[in-house]
Formats: structure tokens, C-alpha cells, sequence
């Protein structure tokens, strides 16, 4: 026989109840998300309760009445019997009753007693052991109310009276054990009332255990309209839940995870708590105040510089703990809030006004937090940390110039600041005057290992130019006093007194930079030599070329402003719209940084097309090389390649070149358009000339190396072979080398070479050691360079055609032997 209907759908409501739980687990609570912390503990998950049959739909179903037991045939069966006996009865409201056995297809009735019209039952049935059991409950008239499921379910009453309800298997047989719990919402048990004290940030709150199996404890209490509170979770490792429910009974917020909750409807108040499996449970609850909060220390605003005693400390709980400092504005204005910087780490704040809305938050207004009414505020922490976490903080006024350092200049040639900070929480402010359209720099950098936080606030204290832009520097939207407020970021527990220097520059007027003219190539650049960060370029229109190196022929990176002080170039390359007066400025080693009062650097500005070029060769194995002298940081020198439009070139360097001998050498076409350089086409692969002649080669030194002479040369490798046959066999070609002869060339013709040729180089008389390279009849490089050896043979599989031999050696007197063979035969 089937089971009936309602058993039936009291089976599918149960199903679909665990199935809503399973999703539960998946997705995460459904209602009540948080608003601080949306992170659920990681060793829970909120179970939905059962939805309950609308009670509409239940009215009509037929209640089936409950078969007669049959009589006991055994001692075994009298004795379920007897068990049966004692589940059923009446079920007192807050109490749990625990059923040892329900077996086959007996059914237990439990009476409770409402006192009130429309009220709801919070009924727990749960399953102890055994198989499975459900449950209906049934109105005075034997209407149907609701199914009671393995969750809390929420039963709707219709008239007070007295209610049945009948726990059955699910399945009509088998044997299980359970617990029954039930708690009126409107008129519950026992309602534990919350004091005023209890709303207190510093009271211990309200701690207690929810036995196995009930189904909800109640608390209620009173708070004025609109007040804001602080709910913390009240299990920790428990599944404890509750709901807070207004005067009329309708929820307003869930108390699970740390959040808010705004009673937003007038009271009393009942919160009913319950753990979501009805497992046995410690709870702790906290419901502190946040509209006018108590229970928080009083942290009184400080000035600029060390804080003094004006700092607060505390700690605060861990898991989302939290902790309060109690603030008293009596001037609105911006306020900024430091915390030191290690706990910081783990700690959030924001802070409240008195009717505890908030105010600001800690990644909004790091640099300010705006207050606009005299009065109470409330500054809350909340710990993000498994453990405990100590801190230290200050609250500065930015509104008030008390503390700040004597103001200061914009001048570039004045000497830098010196920062003193003496606690991890101070704030430092340095006044200066500015006029509106001027744009200024401030530079910063600590004297040991640390992080420098600074900006630019107006005289009322609000925050400017903090949005990120393509320029550099802050424009000045008035004319009047501002400040560069700052601090160090990090600070040990043993440190006392930590120093950092600041720079604060005007780029719109460079006062104090020495002047710089264009200078030429092929001598030293123009301009002095100073410890002032800034030159002022008088340049006409045009691109140039600007380099800035310190002494020892490092580069220093540099930017270049107009009048206005916007950005105009970084050098290498920078073109000028118009005639007139520029600033260039340098960088420093990292953006933003002090540059030391004493570097003393040069500076090559030099129009970007050279002139006066030295005239040199592209038959460099053939002729004398070129010579000449960087003879200081930042020169250029140039030459004026031979070789025509469309043809393939390679630089000649000795083998043994270093520092200055070894230049760094840019190809550029008439026009100054990029062909090649040394760094890769002109030593390693090749140089195709694809602009327009005269091509020009620049040289500058490599960064860090001495100054002094250098020897190169060029050669064109496209185009028939120009240079003697190297014979095949054993023989081969005998070459010489020396100081100005390290390229030498020998070709193969194509009717005397295989696809794939070994050759070979030994030195045979002289010094040093050379390396080789094979370029193909369109004048690119196929094979090499090897590395430099004395004696070595490559092997190198070539195009149709013939093939230019290229070795450079040492620049040191020396001769060498040269074959080459069909590679796919023995050698002799």
C-alpha cells in the first residue's frame, strides 16, 4: 500500500528542506548578509530553514486519523510499547523532551498550549538516532498548520488553544529516536532581559549554553528608535544564529556574523537565538551600542608632531573582534587617523557620527577623514587576525597648523629638510606658501630602510591632488598657505627617533637652477657642474638630445617642464614645442625621491641631428680605423657613414676593447630616424640602411665606464665580394692583425663551397685571440659571432651564393691561419 498523500508531501517538504540546506552550504546564507565582514567562518555554513505549506492549502487536505495500535504479542513488544506510552503528551513551551524510541508505524502526540492569537511556533523536531522521523502540527479544529522538518520551523497559529502535534518515521517503519522542542513567539516562556549596560562596548555581555534540541531562547529589550548596534557572532566555533525581532514581530536583523543592525521600528525587542542543527552550544552575546556608544576610552585629538600622551591603545578580540576609541569634535573639519602601521596590518576602522551613521572609512580617507558637526564621534576597529591584536593610535587635526614645522621656500638651491619622528603614530606638517597656478613637487625619502607617506592639504585641511594624473606635482587652485603633511610608515618597537628628508619644489618657477645652453658634438658638454637637482635649458625649437650623467658616467634620469611646469619629455629624446625657457629636473633613484645636495652631474643637451660629423670608411678591414677621445661623462661624438641608402653594414671593434673603447653607437638616417645600434644589429646580427643618406653613427659611453679613446671601424658586407678568396683545403689563407687592422675579411665563392662548411681559425704567431663571423652575398650575418678563442673550428650551413669571412681579433700584433671544408666530410 502506497503512503498517503500528506505523508507524502510531508516527505517531499522534509527532501526539499535538507536540499535547501545542501544549497545552503554551497551559496551561503540567503538573508542577513553582513555589512562589515562578508566572509562566513570557514568552519560553518547557515542551513535555510524549511519553508512551511501555506496553511490556506493545508485547511483542505484531509487529516488521516491515527490507526489503533495493535496490542502487544510479546514481552519485547510490551515493553515499545511502554516506551511509546511516554512519547506524547503535553509539550511544555522552552523545554526539550527527548523520545527514546519510535518504531514501525506508530505515531506520538504532543499537545502545546497558545495563549495568543496569531502567534508562531518555533518548533524543533530533531533526529537523534536511528531512522528518520517528521512531524505535522494541527490546529484546535484539526486544521493543518504546518510540517515540522529537521531544521527550526516557523509555524504559523491561527487562534490560541491547544495544538497537536504528531511525530511519525518517515517511512512508517524501521526505529529512531528524538527530540521535540517548541517556543511561542508573542508569549514565550521565559524572555531574559537585556540591560542598559549590556549595550555597553565595554561590558563582557551575555554568555550561557543552549541545551541539545531546543528550539529557540528568548531575550528582549528596549532601545530607542533608529539606534545602531554592533552584532557580534555568538557562537565563534558554534552554528549560533538568532533573529531580532521589532514591537510588531516583524525581523529586522540576523545575529550570526559581526555586522549592524539599525531598529529601524519601534520596541520592545525579542531576539530568539538558536543553534541551526539544535546541537548543544555555547553562545556569548554582544550587542554593543554604536549610536551614542559608551563603554569606548576617550582618545582626545592631537596636534601635529609627537602626540605625546593623546594616544590611544587597546586590543582587540580576534575573528573579527572589535575594539573603540571614543572622539570629542569641538571644531568640524578634517581629521586624520593613524594607526601604527604592524597592527594595522590586521585591523580596519571607520568612524561613526553620535546617531551612528558613518562618517568615514579607513581605504576611502586614509589621508582624511572629514567631520562636519561639533560633537561625539565613535572610532571602531575591527580585527581581521586569528589572534589578538595590540595597537597604538592617534587622531590629528589637519584643520590647525599647531605643531607644524617654521615654514619653508620653494627655491630649488636651498637645502633639504630633516624630519624628525619620535612615535609610530605622529604625524608630521611642514608649511610653505603658494601661489594659485603653481605646480609643486614634493620629494621624500627616509634615512634608513622605511616607507614615506606625504601630500598637499590647503589651510582648511582638505586634501588636494590626490587622483592620479599624467603630470607631475600638485597645481595650487588659490593663492595662501598650505602643508605637506607626512610620516614613516614602519616603526620597530625599539626605535626612538627616526629622520627623513623632504624636498618641497616649485616646477613652475626654477629658482635657483643654473642655467644650461645647447652645447656640440665631439667635445665636452656645456654647462657646470653642481649638487642642485635642476638645470634651466634656454632652448629654441626643436628635438634634442638630453642626457644627464653623475662622475662616475652613471646616467641620471631626468624629466623636462615648460613654464607651467608641465611635462614636457624625459630625456633621451625631447622635442620642444617653442622657443623659451625649460627645467629639467632629476628623478632621482626612485619617483618622488631627494636627490643628495651634493651630486655634482653633467648634462649633454644637444640638438638631435649632429653636425660637423667625422667622415669614416665602410671598408673598415682595408682601411685604418677611426679614432678618438670621450674624454668626458656625457659627450657625444659622430661620424658620417659612407656607405649608401640600402646597404647593409657591421661595426668593427678589437676584441680586447673595453670601457670607452667600446662605445655604445647609434645608426641614424639624415632625417634622425632609428637604423640600428651596437647593442644588437651592428655587433651581433646587421645594419640594413633603409632611411635616407647621409647616415650618421652617434657614440656616448657606456654608463659607469672611464673616460678615454676609443678605434672602430665600419664595413659594408652586401654587394659582390670585395675581399680575397680563402682557399679550400689545408692550407687555406694566412692574415694578419694588429692595432690597426682587427677586421679582416675573405670570401668563398659559390662554386667552391658545400651547403654546409667547417672553418676553422688558429692563431699562429703573435697575441690575443679573436672571434668569427659568416655573412651571406645580401650582406647578412648567417653564422656568428663565436665566442673569442685562439683556435676553433664552426661549423655553418649557408644560402646559394657566395659568403664573406669576417674575423676580428685583439687589437695587438698577431697572425692567423684560416680553412675551410665541406662539412659532411672527414677531416684530414
Amino acid at each position: 500500500m502506497s503512503d498517503p498523500w500528506w505523508r507524502q508531501l510531508a516527505r517531499w517538504s522534509a527532501v526539499a528542506a535538507l536540499g535547501a540546506a545542501a544549497a545552503g552550504l554551497l551559496a551561503g546564507p540567503a538573508t542577513a548578509a553582513p555589512t562589515t565582514d562578508p566572509s562566513p567562518r570557514p568552519t560553518t555554513t547557515e542551513q535555510p530553514r524549511p519553508a512551511a505549506v501555506p496553511s490556506a492549502a493545508a485547511s483542505t487536505a484531509p487529516t488521516a486519523p491515527a490507526p489503533a495500535a495493535p496490542a502487544p504479542t510479546s514481552a519485547k513488544s510490551a515493553a515499545v510499547a511502554s516506551t511509546a506510552a511516554t512519547c506524547g503528551g503535553q509539550l511544555p513551551l522552552g523545554k526539550v523532551k527527548n523520545c527514546a524510541s519510535i518504531t514501525g508505524a506508530a505515531k506520538h502526540t504532543w499537545t502545546v498550549t497558545s495563549t495568543v492569537d496569531q502567534d508562531t511556533l518555533f518548533v524543533r523536531l530533531r533526529h537523534v538516532s536511528g531512522d528518520g522521523v517528521g512531524g505535522q502540527v494541527h490546529g484546535p479544529d484539526g486544521a493543518h498548520a504546518c510540517f515540522v522538518g529537521p531544521y527550526l520551523n516557523d509555524c504559523r497559529l491561527g487562534a490560541a488553544g491547544t495544538y497537536t502535534i504528531t511525530v511519525e518515521l518517515d517511512y512508517g517503519t524501521g526505529q529512531g529516536a528524538y527530540s521535540l522542542s517548541a517556543e511561542s513567539m508573542r508569549a514565550p516562556s521565559t524572555c531574559a532581559t537585556l540591560s542598559e549596560s549590556f549595550f555597553s562596548f565595554a561590558s563582557a555581555g551575555r554568555s550561557g549554553t543552549l541545551p541539545a534540541g531546543l528550539a529557540a531562547r528568548c531575550f528582549t529589550f528596549t532601545q530607542p528608535t533608529g539606534t545602531v548596534l554592533h552584532l557580534a557572532d555568538p557562537g565563534g566555533a558554534e552554528d549560533i544564529q538568532g533573529t531580532i525581532l521589532d514591537g510588531q514581530f516583524q525581523p529586522i536583523c540576523t545575529v550570526r556574523y559581526p555586522t549592524e543592525c539599525t531598529l529601524g521600528e519601534p520596541g520592545p525587542y525579542r531576539l530568539f537565538l538558536e543553534e541551526t542543527y539544535g546541537a548543544k552550544a555555547a553562545y556569548t552575546l554582544k550587542m554593543p551600542r554604536i549610536s551614542r556608544s559608551v563603554g569606548c576610552p576617550a582618545l582626545p585629538l592631537t596636534t601635529f608632531g609627537d602626540p605625546g600622551s593623546a594616544v590611544g591603545n587597546g586590543t582587540v578580540p580576534p575573528n573579527q573582534g572589535v575594539g573603540c576609541q571614543k572622539l570629542r569634535v569641538t571644531t568640524p573639519g578634517p581629521l586624520l587617523v593613524r594607526i601604527d602601521q604592524y597592527a594595522n596590518q590586521h585591523l580596519y576602522w571607520q568612524v561613526y557620527d553620535d546617531a551612528g551613521q558613518v562618517v568615514c572609512s579607513e581605504y576611502e580617507s586614509w589621508r582624511a577623514c572629514t567631520t562636519s558637526a561639533v560633537g561625539p564621534y565613535t572610532l571602531l576597529l575591527r580585527n581581521s587576525n586569528w589572534e589578538p591584536v595590540a595597537y597604538r593610535m592617534a587622531v590629528a587635526r589637519l584643520n590647525q597648523g599647531v605643531g607644524c614645522a617654521d615654514p619653508t621656500g620653494l627655491a630649488w638651491e636651498q637645502p633639504s629638510l630633516t624630519v624628525h619622528q619620535t612615535s609610530a603614530v605622529q604625524t608630521n606638517c611642514q608649511p610653505f606658501h603658494g601661489e594659485a597656478g603653481e605646480r609643486i613637487m614634493v620629494y621624500r625619502t627616509p634615512d634608513r630602510f622605511n616607507d614615506v607617506f606625504s601630500w598637499i592639504i590647503d589651510d582648511q585641511g582638505a586634501v588636494l591632488c590626490t587622483e592620479w594624473s599624467e603630470e607631475d606635482g600638485c597645481l595650487l587652485p588659490s593663492t595662501g598657505t598650505f602643508r605637506v603633511v607626512s610620516y614613516l610608515v614602519w616603526w620597530e618597537p625599539e626605535d626612538t627617533d627616526l629622520t627623513y628628508r623632504l624636498q618641497i619644489r616649485d616646477l613652475s618657477d626654477a629658482s635657483g637652477c643654473p642655467t644650461v645652453t645647447p652645447g656640440a658634438y665631439n667635445a665636452a658638454p656645456a654647462g657646470a657642474l653642481g649638487g642642485i637637482r635642476c638645470r634651466v635649458l634656454d632652448l629654441p625649437e626643436g628635438t634634442f638630445r638630453v642626457k644627464a650623467v653623475g662622475e662616475d658616467n652613471y646616467r641620471q634620469y631626468g624629466t623636462v617642464y615648460d613654464e607651467t611646469g608641465h611635462k614636457v619629455c624625459t630625456d633621451m629624446w625631447c622635442r620642444v614645442p617653442a622657443a623659451g625657457r625649460y627645467t629639467l629636473v632629476l628623478g632621482g633613484g626612485a619617483p618622488d625621491a631627494v636627490i643628495d645636495d651634493g651630486l655634482r652631474y653633467h648634462l649633454a643637451v644637444l640638438p638631435w641631428m649632429p653636425s660637423d660629423c667625422r667622415p669614416v670608411s665602410d671598408t673598415g678591414w682595408q682601411d685604418a680605423p677611426v679614432r678618438g677621445q670621450l674624454a668626458t661623462p656625457a659627450q657625444f661624438d659622430c661620424l658620417q657613414l659612407s656607405s649608401p641608402s640600402g646597404a647593409v653594414i657591421t661595426e668593427l671593434l678589437p676584441g680586447d676593447a673595453t670601457g670607452a673603447g667600446s662605445p655604445d653607437v647609434t645608426v641614424i638616417d639624415s632625417t634622425g630616424a632609428f637604423m640600428c645600434d651596437s647593442s644588437f644589429g651592428l655587433r651581433q646580427y646587421h645594419c640594413e640602411l633603409t632611411g635616407e643618406a647621409p647616415f650618421l653613427a652617434v657614440l656616448t659611453s657606456r654608463d659607469g665606464v672611464a673616460d678615454g679613446p676609443y678605434a672602430l671601424a665600419f664595413a659594408r658586407t652586401d654587394g659582390p665580394p670585395a675581399c680575397p678568396e680563402l682557399p679550400a683545403g689545408a692550407t687555406g689563407a694566412t692574415v694578419t692583425t694588429g692595432a690597426d687592422r682587427f677586421g679582416v675579411c675573405l670570401s668563398i665563392p659559390a662554386d667552391a663551397r658545400a651547403a654546409t662548411e667547417s672553418i676553422t681559425w688558429k692563431r699562429t704567431g703573435g697575441t690575443g685571440d679573436a672571434r668569427l663571423s659568416v655573412f651571406d652575398s645580401a650582406g647578412r650575418r648567417y653564422c656568428g659571432p663565436s665566442g673569442y678563442a685562439v683556435e676553433r673550428t664552426i661549423s655553418c650551413t649557408l644560402p646559394a651564393g657566395p659568403v664573406t669571412v669576417v674575423l676580428e681579433a685583439d687589437a695587438v700584433d698577431a697572425t692567423y691561419q684560416l680553412t675551410h671544408r665541406d662539412a659532411s666530410t672527414p677531416a684530414s
